[in-house]
């Protein structure tokens, strides 16, 4: 095991923090990495029988090929959803070699696994040596999440590159100081049951959830120098917690854009949050999955996103 800038014997395990992935689509292999969201089918493990797998599949699939003693079971801290895409996700893994082989230094770790799913939208970024009790998911400080809306044009109206990596809300502007306004009402630590789904997928995951950042800024397409964007106003919604309910960001970024439509109030969307009820807010709906973005997430000691931003 690695502990500090310690090596390990040859034959030890070597606890390797592997940050993640490629971007979306329109990047090819860069060196800011994600994954992309439509390529797999989500974050965790799925059947191999399945088409499209998930992400976990081809990063254990990569290191298998590396000849480690057993299985190399990745660990990853935050489960997006199929078609969700990741600036900087991170996993942690131990990886055995075979007696009288030296451990894998973090380059040579970070090229193999590259190498081994250059045919796949998912590119390893970095990989530290991590102490022995670290874990990815457990030792989460916080992720932060973004959701990108768009307004003035349908999905067909979207710009190609601006497809499945954005949500096209509606075709009329949003009140951007109302949503802000509703989006500070969620900020702090709240019962969050009525952003969660009504089946019993949650019964065991408490519904208080703190949230540290709750934002609506506008923002800009991909390339603005390089397509004329009309009349489209782009959107950006920041949330940060330590942990979220499953869907919550898309259900709490969908009953936002109702309150910059109109359809809503400030008043009547905190009016659903102290509710605690998931059919407080008709239908329940959830925003589509492909504007939803993992930026990055969070360590006491250790970052593993540090250094890769969006610019």
């Amino acid at each position: 095991m690695v502990h500090g800038d310690r090596l390990s014997p040859p034959g030890s395990v070597c606890k390797l923090h592997a940050a993640q992935w490629l971007k979306v689509k329109w990047i090819e292999q860069g060196c800011l990495g994600t994954h992309k969201g439509a390529s797999a089918n989500g974050v965790m493990m799925t059947p191999d029988t399945q088409a499209v797998l998930g992400v976990q599949n081809y990063l254990e699939m990569a290191a298998q090929k590396l000849k480690p003693v057993g299985h190399a079971k990745f660990f990853i801290s935050s489960r997006t959803d199929s078609g969700v895409h990741a600036i900087c996700n991170s996993a942690h893994v131990d990886i055995e070699r075979k007696p009288g082989k030296p451990p894998f230094s973090e380059t040579i770790l970070v090229e193999a696994l590259n190498h081994h799913m250059k045919q796949e939208s998912i590119s390893v970024l970095k990989a530290v040596r991590v102490p022995d009790h670290f874990h990815a998911r457990y030792n989460a400080l916080s992720r932060t999440y973004f959701y990108r809306v768009v307004t003035g044009c349908d999905h067909y109206g979207l710009p190609v590159f601006e497809r499945n990596v954005c949500w096209p809300a509606c075709e009329s502007c949003l009140d951007v100081t109302a949503m802000q306004e509703a989006a500070n009402l969620l900020i702090g630590t709240h019962n969050f049951s009525a952003f969660q789904s009504t089946n019993t997928e949650n019964t065991f995951k408490s519904p208080i959830k703190t949230l540290i950042q709750a934002e609506v800024k506008p923002s800009s397409g991909l390339w603005p120098s390089l397509y004329p964007y009309r009349d489209l106003q782009f959107l950006d919604l920041t949330f940060k917690s330590r942990s979220f309910l499953y869907k919550q960001v898309r259900r709490m970024t969908k009953a936002l854009v109702a309150v910059g439509q109109g359809r809503l109030t400030p008043q009547q969307l905190k009016e659903i949050l102290d509710s605690r009820d998931p059919t407080a807010f008709p239908g329940n709906p959830i925003a589509p999955p492909g504007g939803l973005f993992l930026k990055e997430v969070e360590y006491d000691e250790m970052d593993p996103c540090k250094g890769h931003t969006l610019n």
